[in-house]
């Protein structure tokens, strides 16, 4: 039977209890929006003891469908002042559902300074004071665990930065080799973990099996069905899984929508050295321990990750994908796929969001701190945070507020939060989602690239944007991949029959898309009660006024019609 664990950080206790009607057949985002908005209060302190870490596998975790294990971590977000639902894959959802744990929730605030590990086993949970890790680097620190509890244990764990509650913190989570680089990464999540007092949490799935399945014989063809369809799906293994995400490159170049030189423009003049192909031959050329194709959780058939390495064959990061060289390569304007990939390894330790810390690096650009294209001075930067210098301490602090310190006005945020590697100007579809998503300016809110409208008009951008939010929410709702809704072909049916069969349930595509509406709407609601208004669901003002000057337009979708995505 699937529990819910509440953790008291404060007196250390544990309990286990039986879901309610309320939460049973929810899961992920949507478990995430009715546990806050039942449970805090909006107006609390994001670091106090009102707000609850939320951690919630999905529907299907524990099961080795390809995609089906995605882990969602939630709360009052310390950097947008609203809900804040992120997302990861590796292999600490699959163990949480193969320990019948539906969540867990982290309550209260310690009194005193500690460091303290949830160690989770099946027949054990526990609080463990373990110092040896204090403000140590996530790769050491998952050492230190895997040595004293095992290797094969799954973690999830918070950095320096996190445990200092700087709001440019996310949680890591270990792949399926172990290593910890599998990032909760946005809203500052890991500085509200750091307020709980919890380094990390250890989850030990020895001597468990996969959850129990009420109708196996439909639950096994459904899956083979999904096999085959991802297995024989051409554009998927010619695209994410031969060059990954790193493949959007090129495409996003083309449409003048690839932030460059702190979001001024949008085509960058050495996308060749940093595209897809170039990060596949790399990959090939140096062998070693590099892999142009890498699962990054159990079951996963598209295997779109990767592990990039030096010219020794050494691995540099696990994985670098697009996100993360936009706005460490091109909004910075360095061009040089080994730079980015020590930036990211660098933000990883540290447990930074690399879309957060890009922002932030460009606006020390813009405000000539370092010059763009400066490799040397990026990676210098991120020292700072290591040595928590007053410098680094603002850069741990995210883009908004590097920006209000630095006096620059082009920062590229939405709720105080960087955009993803999109310039809205160039789609403007994303620009309704930054804008309206209660989430900030957070592409897996509501991704219309593959949208059939024209991207640099306003028509047609918010009805594309609604579509998108409601299939975002569904994916996050049920734990799986977004990708896997291109894989199976958009047959969703598959994945409600999956559900259904496995809960005894009945389940249909509209039972899936209407929990992902009420999610929407939740999220929504706690966002106006915590004080966010209409003021807060636009983007930063330059968009509208600045052309980006390789799709010569400004951001310009009527902010009225933008207040009707969520009407449904």
């Amino acid at each position: 039977m699937k529990k819910l664990l509440r953790v008291n950080t404060e007196t250390n206790e544990i309990n286990a209890e039986v879901l309610t009607d309320n939460y049973n057949m929810l899961s992920g985002r949507a478990l995430i929006s009715k546990v806050l908005t039942d449970e805090v209060k909006p107006t609390c302190d994001p670091l106090g003891k009102y707000n609850k870490l939320i951690i919630a596998p999905g529907f299907l975790a524990g099961t080795t469908v390809t995609c089906v294990n995605r882990i969602s971590v939630g709360g009052k977000s310390p950097l947008t002042g609203g809900i804040k639902e992120s997302n990861a894959g590796g292999n600490t959802a699959f163990k949480l559902g193969k320990l019948n744990i539906k969540a867990i929730i982290l309550e209260n605030v310690p009194e005193n300074n500690k460091t303290n590990i949830l160690y989770i086993s099946k027949d054990k949970m526990d609080l463990v004071k373990c110092h040896e890790i204090k403000n140590i680097g996530i790769y050491k620190s998952a050492e230190i665990l895997k040595g004293k509890y095992g290797e094969h244990v799954g973690l999830m764990l918070i950095g320096p930065v996190g445990e200092k509650m700087y709001v440019n913190s996310g949680i890591s989570n270990t792949d399926n080799e172990g290593n910890p680089s599998r990032y909760s990464a946005r809203g500052g999540l890991g500085a509200v973990m750091g307020s709980k007092g919890i380094k990390a949490i250890v989850i030990d799935d020895k001597g468990t099996s996969t959850p129990d399945i009420l109708d196996k014989k439909s639950f096994i063809n459904i899956k083979k069905n999904i096999t085959n369809t991802v297995i024989n799906n051409e554009a998927v293994a010619n695209s994410y899984t031969k060059y990954g995400t790193s493949n959007l490159v090129d495409l996003i170049n083309e449409m003048g929508a690839l932030p460059t030189h702190n979001f001024s423009k949008g085509r960058f003049d050495l996308a060749d050295s940093v595209n897809g192909k170039k990060l596949y031959d790399l990959i090939e050329e140096r062998q070693g321990e590099g892999k142009h194709s890498h699962a990054c959780m159990p079951g996963c058939l598209i295997r779109c990750s990767n592990i990039f390495a030096d010219n020794d064959g050494n691995t540099i990061v696990s994985p670098l994908e697009y996100e993360t060289i936009g706005l460490l390569g091109p909004n910075c304007g360095i061009g040089n796929l080994d730079t980015i990939g020590k930036l990211n390894y660098k933000c990883n330790d540290l447990g930074l969001d690399t879309i957060e810390t890009g922002g932030a690096i460009g606006v020390l650009m813009e405000a000539d701190v370092i010059g763009f294209g400066d490799e040397e001075g990026a990676l210098n930067l991120l020292e700072e945070v290591k040595k928590d210098s007053y410098l680094g301490k603002i850069i741990a602090s995210g883009a908004g507020n590097t920006a209000k310190v630095m006096g620059v006005r082009r920062v590229p945020v939405v709720k105080n939060q960087t955009m993803a590697s999109y310039d809205p100007r160039a789609i403007k579809g994303l620009g309704v989602t930054y804008a309206s998503s209660p989430m900030g300016a957070d592409h897996t809110a509501g991704q219309t690239l593959r949208a059939d409208v024209e991207h640099t008009k306003p028509d047609g951008q918010v009805e594309a944007s609604k579509n998108a939010q409601i299939s975002n929410a569904l994916f996050d709702s049920i734990g799986t991949c977004f990708f896997v809704g291109g894989a199976i072909e958009g047959k969703i049916e598959l994945l409600a029959g999956l559900i259904a069969a496995m809960y005894g349930e009945d389940i249909t595509v509209n039972t899936l898309k209407d929990i992902a509406k009420k999610t929407l709407l939740r999220e929504k609601e706690f966002n106006k009660k915590a004080g966010l208004t209409d003021a807060h669901d636009r983007l930063a003002e330059f968009f509208y006024e600045e052309e980006n000057p390789d799709v010569s337009t400004v951001f310009d979708v009527k902010e009225e019609e933008i207040k009707r995505v969520h009407d449904f």
